[in-house]
């Protein structure tokens, strides 16, 4: 009786048979937290050489644009925000615009700046919070605190315009839901916060909404300065992101990419800039790009982004200073009347009750509305047959475009880079499965 081990037996196998054993199936997710929401993907694997991958999506499917085609149109506005759900209100921007485009209203021009002004205050929430999940994802911790100490200054924001701090639900067809606040909420005095560092604290908040915004925009390039310390020349980051997932610029435009992911490969296209909407053409910026087209350079855009939306909400905060005025139509069609109106008016009162039960009634027609979303293009393809709710609703999401690209780029890559191509994808599953 042979005493080898079972492992030497296998030595004498045929080369065919051993090609065979040699690649194996992985699942990646979609209980993964570097998945980024729950992404499966299946990895045909040689060693620890990615051979093939299959995304599969599916598995969070929330029906978001059937339940919105069963709802009056101004009550699918918080479904938005729960799509993309670190860029909540731009998200909404795309909705409302759609709405505006078929009913012809034009909300005012201090209602369209403060849209302008929230979209880049979202589009810092977003990369804040990717630069942080990212590094997490390749073993940077620090950065992920830092992302979150300035991400809740922002939250701050949110929370004191709409009461929620997530999901605003601020943006209405006709403007916004009201003027910006003429104070910021502040830290009361704890046992972590006292004396000269609740003062710190609050420093901040003793005038305006529009004086917080203003300060943190002075502020923000510092704290970018910070993250880039940490990464930016880190050698073991750039290890793990330069020359990861190229993407050549050609590929990119027949993937449909957007955003970073198309600016990563050195395609300056911004709708901000090429298709002006809301105030973005009478305000100064720039548009990152890159040069190679690997993670390390859509590391390096996003960054970049970062900094020129600061600038924008400089000038968003100098503007509205400057101009006050009406935030939203005076049409009791899409807007509600105020509580004084409803005090002293009957037909007033009927409005209101109309509006938040009923809705409104949007003239037959099809329209599609874009907008320059944090992670690219995210757009709303709205059908109205003349009801009080939406007879189609399309969203084009920008990560479900960028996942068909996963099986290519990641292709010869090691197991630990398929973590890096996700992560800089930056996909939200809400509005992959939506």
């Amino acid at each position: 009786m042979s005493t080898q081990p079972s492992g030497v037996a296998f030595a004498s196998n045929s080369a065919e048979a051993r090609q065979e054993i040699r690649n194996y199936t992985m699942n990646f997710g979609p209980q993964h937290p570097a998945a980024h929401g729950v992404l499966r993907l299946i990895l045909e694997m040689d060693g620890e050489t990615v051979q093939r991958a299959d995304p599969h999506i599916g598995l969070l499917h929330r029906g978001t644009e059937k339940l919105a085609e069963s709802k009056p149109f101004n009550q699918s506005i918080g479904y938005m925000d729960r799509l993309d759900y670190v860029s909540m209100m731009c998200n909404e921007h795309a909705y409302v615009r759609a709405i505006e485009t078929l009913m012809g209203i034009e909300p005012p021009e201090r209602a369209q700046w403060i849209r302008t002004l929230f979209d880049e205050v979202t589009r810092i929430l977003n990369h804040l919070m990717w630069i942080g999940s990212h590094g997490l994802d390749l073993g940077a911790m620090a950065v992920f605190l830092y992302a979150f100490r300035e991400r809740e200054e922002l939250m701050d924001v949110y929370e004191a315009v709409s009461g929620a701090r997530m999901h605003a639900t601020y943006y209405r067809p006709g403007g916004v839901y009201r003027d910006l606040p003429e104070r910021m909420s502040r830290y009361r005095e704890s046992k972590w916060r006292k004396g000269q560092s609740l003062k710190r604290f609050n420093e901040w908040r003793e005038g305006s909404m529009l004086d917080y915004l203003e300060a943190f925009a002075a502020d923000f390039p510092k704290r970018v300065d910070e993250y880039e310390v940490l990464l930016t020349d880190n050698r073991i980051w750039k290890q793990r992101t330069v020359g990861i997932g190229v993407v050549p610029p050609e590929k990119a435009l027949a993937w449909g990419m957007t955003g970073a992911m198309l600016r990563g490969s050195g395609v300056e296209w911004d709708l901000r800039k090429k298709q002006p909407y809301a105030r973005y053409a009478q305000v100064d910026f720039d548009i990152p790009v890159g040069v190679n087209g690997d993670c390390y350079d859509r590391y390096l855009v996003r960054v970049a982004e970062m900094r020129q939306s600061a600038r924008i909400i400089s000038q968003c905060v100098r503007w509205l200073k400057a101009n006050p005025g009406p935030v939203i139509v005076d049409n009791f069609k899409v807007a509600p009347p105020s509580r004084e109106e409803m005090k002293s008016s009957m037909e007033a009162l009927i409005h209101h009750f109309k509006l938040f039960s009923e809705g409104y009634c949007v003239p037959a027609g099809e329209t599609y509305c874009a907008v320059e979303a944090p992670k690219g293009e995210f757009g709303c393809y709205l059908v109205s047959d003349g009801a009080n709710k939406p007879f189609r609703v399309h969203l084009r999401a920008p990560g479900f475009a960028h996942l068909s690209s996963m099986d290519e780029v990641v292709r010869g890559h090691m197991l630990a880079d398929v973590v890096a191509m996700i992560g800089t994808y930056d996909i939200v599953f809400g509005e992959i499965d939506r």
